[in-house]
């Protein structure tokens, strides 16, 4: 049987197609029936995410501008969904044409490189927030926001581009299939080199400022005495929104640079093993990967208060949504100006005891 693994396909023409694969039981009726779940919830939730903050009355929060383009990234992406199915359900067979083919693999690809750099610069706009404040006032502005998104947009469109150059619909056995051509040593070498600076740098990039921040919150929890249970809350929301994109992203991606490693050596019968794991891996943690793309309204729905009243606001404007006030808002309001003042508080100790000292 055909199968396809998106981002990245092993071409029978390769050594490898000595290899056999393993078939994943079931798939052909699994994946049809997640991935239309997939398209039709994630492309109502990422809609009502949109349509609430863009045409929330009143000033929007800078984070906000990241989380629209993060939703937009993902309805784009998730109207390809249809064509996935549509594979699955015939078995691999491609009948939506050689411009869909390349289309949605490179779609796919743009919304993992737009996800990843959003998300990290999500992470760094709370760590400049709260660690460090006086640069954050200089460059935490709409017109920076604005940009940095675009060139985001820009760079993903570029990273992709290796995406749609290398994806063709072929003929097997008089079917059209959505293939990915034999790709030469320099281009899998530049293919590893992409993975590794488009999607594990920033993935480290994003856990050394969650951790950061996370340090610096227990600090101030522990220096208060006090039961903050908005704090708590804060350090909960940066786990669940770190969990959630790791839980996603991080099985297919490595199975992808399993992939591509073994594709750059010359595998022959009994050296196979690299190349089935990868496959049947990427096979099966693909629709985790795409479950991100539906599963970030809810997150930021059942965790952030801010954009959850400002949802019930747009789906029910006739009804009194409780109001806390702005203290409430996530992290980049209350808990971004008690810990400044508190890191602040302390740099300002410190420098008196040193000056007491002299």
């Amino acid at each position: 049987n055909y199968t396809d693994s998106y981002d990245y396909y092993f071409s029978t023409e390769s050594p490898k197609e000595y290899c056999e694969t393993l078939q994943v039981p079931y798939m052909e009726i699994f994946l049809p029936i997640l991935y239309a779940t997939m398209f039709l919830v994630g492309i109502i939730g990422n809609s009502i995410l949109m349509g609430a903050l863009v045409f929330k009355l009143g000033a929007r929060r800078l984070i906000d501008i990241i989380i629209i383009n993060l939703a937009a990234s993902d309805f784009i992406f998730l109207l390809t969904l249809p064509f996935w199915v549509d594979q699955e359900i015939w078995l691999g067979v491609w009948r939506s044409g050689s411009f869909l083919c390349k289309g949605s693999s490179y779609i796919i690809s743009v919304n993992m490189y737009c996800s990843v750099f959003l998300l990290t610069c999500m992470s760094g706009d709370r760590y400049l927030a709260i660690m460090h404040p006086t640069v954050a006032r200089k460059v935490r502005t709409r017109f920076y926001t604005n940009g940095l998104c675009t060139c985001i947009w820009l760079l993903s469109c570029l990273l992709g581009l290796p995406t749609l150059l290398s994806r063709e619909l072929r003929q097997y056995n008089d079917q059209p299939y959505c293939a990915q051509v034999e790709l030469t040593q320099a281009q899998r070498t530049v293919s590893l080199v992409i993975l590794i600076l488009a999607f594990f740098f920033p993935l480290v990039s994003i856990l050394t400022f969650y951790c950061s921040i996370t340090k610096k919150l227990c600090m101030h929890y522990q220096k208060s005495g006090k039961h903050d249970k908005k704090l708590r809350k804060s350090i909960k929301i940066v786990f669940i929104v770190v969990a959630a994109f790791v839980f996603s992203w991080i099985p297919y991606n490595i199975f992808k640079l399993l992939a591509i490693i073994s594709d750059l050596q010359d595998l022959k019968p009994p050296s196979c093993f690299p190349y089935v794991l990868a496959q049947a891996g990427m096979e099966v943690s693909s629709p985790f990967a795409f479950a991100n793309s539906c599963a970030n309204p809810f997150i930021y729905y059942c965790f952030d208060g801010y954009i959850r009243r400002t949802i019930s606001r747009c789906l029910c404007p006739w009804m009194k949504v409780h109001s806390v006030g702005s203290s409430s808002d996530a992290m980049d309001t209350r808990t971004n100006f008690s810990l400044s003042t508190f890191i602040h508080g302390e740099d300002a100790i410190r420098k008196r005891r040193h000056s007491v000292s002299f």
